[in-house]
């Protein structure tokens, strides 16, 4: 069914699991955004903080569209949470990676600017990630990282996952610029690992926010991907851009070593890999 609703699971509700009938079957849906007086932070369809939350089976929308700037879908501050076979369907800021300790796995993102952002320590495995056609004069950027301190353990990890064009942006492709993301603080902290990018992705293949904002304190790293997006010959070259070449450095990103996966994801029944691959 459809829930025409904006929801919050509060802290103290702990250990929660919505279990859905499978993505576009159930669905949780809102509008709030912020051209309508909301904050970016309000906007949430639905916005979860109580630890332990797990979701099966449902598609989280925010169906402001796109002259709405941002209007998330899904904000997630809470620990040890994960997501599995779910899609999180809007346009700017959908997927809020708000804090803490996340998994997604096998879930479908779909939106245009910024679109998952956010400070947690996030790792989406086997997702699938979609840039929509966006308005006029805008472009596509699928990861905005909000790392404040060199000290957090935070940042976006994207592994095994598919970059893509969603079926709307596919005839127009050449019409807008899309990127695998931008720092939207200091310490940005992103890195695609073992993924397939498709021919959408600019060959510069990252954005600066603002002039030289941040270009020699974020993270952002490439590794091992494949596709004709993956090509790295042609990308920016900031200091804090780096195609890793090691195993090694790459694995501080897996679900054993980034958000200590093995502790706590094997009780849930969802499938993951601790590693690599």
């Amino acid at each position: 069914g459809a829930y025409f609703e904006n929801v919050e699971v509060i802290r103290r509700k702990t250990n929660l699991m919505w279990v859905g009938d499978g993505i576009g079957k159930t669905v949780v849906k809102a509008s709030r955004n912020v051209v309508d007086g909301w904050t970016t932070f309000q906007s949430a369809t639905v916005a979860v903080v109580g630890d332990g939350f797990i979701a099966k089976g449902v598609t989280f929308e925010n169906s402001a569209g796109p002259s709405k700037h941002q209007a998330v879908a899904l904000r997630n501050g809470a620990d040890f949470s994960a997501f599995y076979q779910c899609s999180f369907v809007a346009y700017q800021d959908t997927l809020y990676v708000h804090s803490l300790r996340q998994f997604y796995r096998e879930c479908d993102v779909y939106g245009t600017v910024d679109f998952i952002f956010g400070n947690a320590a996030a790792v989406l495995q086997n997702c699938n990630l979609y840039a929509r056609k966006p308005n006029k004069n805008q472009r596509n950027l699928f990861t905005a990282q909000g790392r404040e301190d060199p000290n957090q353990s935070t940042g976006i990890s994207i592994i095994n996952c598919k970059v893509a064009a969603a079926a709307d942006l596919i005839p127009v492709k050449s019409e807008f610029r899309n990127y695998l993301g931008r720092p939207w603080k200091m310490y940005s902290r992103t890195v695609f690992l073992n993924s397939l990018m498709e021919d959408l992705i600019e060959p510069a293949g990252w954005l600066e926010w603002n002039g030289t904002f941040a270009l020699d304190t974020l993270y952002y790293g490439e590794y091992n991907n494949r596709g004709p997006g993956a090509n790295t010959s042609g990308r920016v070259t900031w200091p804090g851009y780096r195609v890793i070449t090691n195993s090694t450095e790459a694995s501080q990103f897996t679900v054993q070593n980034f958000i200590q996966g093995n502790e706590w994801l094997n009780s849930y029944g969802i499938p993951f890999f601790s590693g690599l691959t």
